[in-house]
C-alpha cells in the first residue's frame, strides 16, 4: 500500500501536543478550576502574581545603513544581498514580571547550568528585588509567585525556600502552555 493511499500527512512533531495521561489531564483539570475559583474570590489575584519566563537571546552582527552600499553603473548587476547569520553568541535570559511590568531579570553566566543551586540564588534575588520595587506587596504579603514544572523548580531545597519565605504558589499543571502566557509576550516588554 502507498502512502498516498493512507491518506497520511507528514506533520511536524514540535506542533503536535504532548499526549497526557488520565492522571495528568486530571490535574490540569482541577488547577483549572482551582484558578478560577480564586479569580471569583478574588478578581484582583492575577494583579498579585509575579511570573517567569526562561528565553534564549541570540547575538546578531547588525550592519548599519552604510555598511552594505554599494557604488554602481547603471550596466553593473544588482548587488548582492547578505543573509543575516545568527551568531555564536546565545545565552539565557530569566525574567520575573507581573502584570505591570519586569520585576526582575537575570542572565545566565554562559556555561551555566540552571540547576536547583543558581535556581535559589535566583529567587533569593528576586524576593530582594520584590521588596525594593513592589513594597506595597512585600509588605502586605499579597501575591503570588508561578513557575513551571522544571526539575530545578520542583526540588525540596526550593519548596522549603518558597514555604520558608511564605511565596505563595500558583500550580502549573504538567505539560499546559496555557497556563503559562508569558511565552507570547514577555520578550517585548524588555
Amino acid at each position: 500500500m502507498l502512502m498516498e493511499d493512507l491518506n497520511v500527512k507528514l506533520v511536524s512533531a514540535k506542533f503536535v501536543p504532548r499526549l497526557l495521561t488520565e492522571d495528568q489531564k486530571n490535574n490540569c483539570l482541577n488547577v483549572c478550576y482551582d484558578l478560577r475559583e480564586q479569580v471569583g474570590n478574588d478578581p484582583q489575584i492575577l494583579s498579585k502574581v509575579v511570573t517567569k519566563d526562561e528565553t534564549w537571546c541570540y547575538g546578531y552582527d547588525l550592519e548599519t545603513k552604510q555598511t552594505p552600499s554599494q557604488w554602481k553603473t547603471p550596466n553593473s548587476p544588482k548587488p548582492k544581498k547578505a543573509q543575516q547569520v545568527r551568531s555564536n553568541v546565545k545565552i539565557m535570559l530569566i525574567n520575573f514580571f507581573d502584570a505591570d511590568r519586569i520585576v526582575h531579570k537575570e542572565f545566565v553566566p554562559p556555561g551555566q547550568t540552571v540547576n536547583q543551586k543558581f535556581y535559589l540564588k535566583l529567587l533569593k534575588r528576586l524576593r530582594d528585588t520584590v521588596q525594593k520595587k513592589r513594597p506595597e506587596m512585600w509588605s502586605s504579603g499579597d501575591w503570588f509567585f508561578h513557575h513551571d514544572n522544571a526539575p530545578a523548580h520542583m526540588a525540596l531545597s526550593v519548596q522549603q525556600f518558597l514555604a520558608k519565605n511564605n511565596m505563595m504558589i500558583i500550580p502549573h499543571p504538567t505539560c499546559s502552555p496555557d497556563l503559562a502566557p508569558c511565552n507570547f509576550f514577555s520578550c517585548s516588554r524588555i
